[in-house]
């Protein structure tokens, strides 16, 4: 597929410095980061929320007045 697209200075310098590095063409080098990036989000670890018994019974069918509790009305 051949398209054009804009880089941004900080991408654009990491094309380059691949390029330099490892001689590849300009397309090698976008392709190669874009696979490596495809890679990190495949690996990442799943995200596990910390929680912690606070002893509190709340009923969170209506937001506002759970926030209003929680948080206390002058934090609006």
């Amino acid at each position: 597929m051949r398209t054009t697209i804009e880089l941004d200075d900080d991408t654009e310098a990491e094309v380059q410095r691949l390029r330099r590095e490892e001689n590849r063409g300009v397309s090698e080098a976008v392709n190669e980061l874009i696979r490596r990036g495809m890679l990190r989000q495949r690996h990442r670890e799943p995200f596990v929320p910390t929680t912690h018994e606070l002893g509190l019974k709340i009923d969170v069918s209506n937001i506002a007045d759970t926030l209003d509790y929680l948080e206390g009305p002058e934090s609006r």
